[in-house]
C-alpha cells in the first residue's frame, strides 16, 4: 500500500475524453435540458488537446499523423454539419479535428527552431500564437483560436514540474473563463450568490491530465481505429437518433 498511486494511461484519457464528449453531444442532440451532461462535457476538449500534443511527440511519423487527422477531419465534416446545422454543408463552423490539425502544424513550426537561441524561439512562439489566432477566426474551427491556444499551452508548458502545472492551470483558467466565457449559473453558497461559468468546468480536465505519466496503456489496431472513428461515427449516430425521435 505504501507505493499505491493513481496513474492514468493514454488509453484511459482517450476513453474518458470520448465518454465526456458523448455526454456533451447527447445534450446537444437527443437529451436536451440535462445541463449536467454539458457541464461534464466541458472537460473533454482539454484532454483531447493534451493528447494531441502527446500524439505529436510520440508519433513515429509526423506526416502520417497529420495526414490521418486531415483525412478524418474531412470524413467528420458531414456528420458534424448534420448535427450542428441539419444540412451537409455549413461553412460557419468546422469540426474539432481541424483545430487539432492546425495545432500540429504550429507545434511543428516551433520544433523547427527548438535548437536555436532563446530569443528566436520566443519570437517564433509569438508568431505561432498570432497565426493560431488568425487561423481560428478565419477557419471557424471548433473552439476557434481558444482551442488552438489550449493545444499550444500544453505544448509550451509540457512537463511535470510544479511550474508546468501552475502555468497550465492559469492559462486554461484564462482561456475558458475570459476568452470562451459564455453561460453561467448563479449558485447560493452560505447565503451569498456567486456566478459559476459553465465553461469553467473545463479546468477540471487537469486532474486526469496530471495523473498521466507518459504510459500508453492498452493499444492495438482496433483501439487505434476507435480513437479516429469514434468522432465521426458517434456524430452520425446521434444525428440519426435525432431524426428518428423528431
Amino acid at each position: 500500500m505504501k507505493n499505491f498511486k493513481i496513474e492514468l494511461t493514454s488509453f484511459h484519457l482517450h476513453i474518458l475524453a470520448m465518454a465526456l464528449m458523448l455526454c456533451d453531444h447527447m445534450w446537444i442532440t437527443v437529451i436536451p435540458g440535462n445541463d449536467w451532461l454539458t457541464d461534464i462535457g466541458r472537460i473533454a476538449f482539454p484532454i483531447f488537446a493534451f493528447m494531441n500534443v502527446e500524439g505529436f511527440f510520440h508519433t513515429k511519423n509526423l506526416k502520417k499523423y497529420a495526414k490521418r487527422l486531415f483525412i478524418f477531419a474531412l470524413v467528420s465534416e458531414i456528420p458534424f454539419n448534420l448535427v450542428v446545422s441539419g444540412g451537409i454543408f455549413y461553412p460557419f463552423h468546422q469540426n474539432v479535428l481541424w483545430t487539432f490539425l492546425f495545432g500540429v502544424g504550429l507545434m511543428w513550426i516551433n520544433e523547427e527552431v527548438k535548437d536555436k537561441k532563446i530569443p528566436a524561439r520566443i519570437l517564433v512562439a509569438g508568431i505561432t500564437l498570432v497565426m493560431g489566432f488568425i487561423l481560428g477566426i478565419l477557419s471557424f474551427c471548433d473552439y476557434h483560436y481558444a482551442g488552438i491556444f489550449t493545444i499550444l499551452v500544453f505544448y509550451f508548458f509540457r512537463g511535470r514540474k510544479w511550474w508546468n502545472f501552475v502555468l497550465q492551470a492559469l492559462c486554461l483558467w484564462y482561456i475558458n473563463t475570459e476568452i470562451l466565457s459564455g453561460f453561467y449559473y448563479v449558485w447560493e453558497i452560505f447565503g451569498k450568490e456567486i456566478e459559476v461559468l459553465r465553461q469553467g468546468f473545463a479546468i477540471f480536465a487537469l486532474i486526469p491530465i496530471w495523473l498521466y505519466r507518459g504510459k500508453q496503456g492498452s493499444y492495438n489496431k482496433g483501439i487505434k481505429a476507435l480513437y479516429y472513428w469514434f468522432y465521426p461515427a458517434h456524430l452520425f449516430v446521434l444525428w440519426l437518433a435525432m431524426m428518428i425521435t423528431a
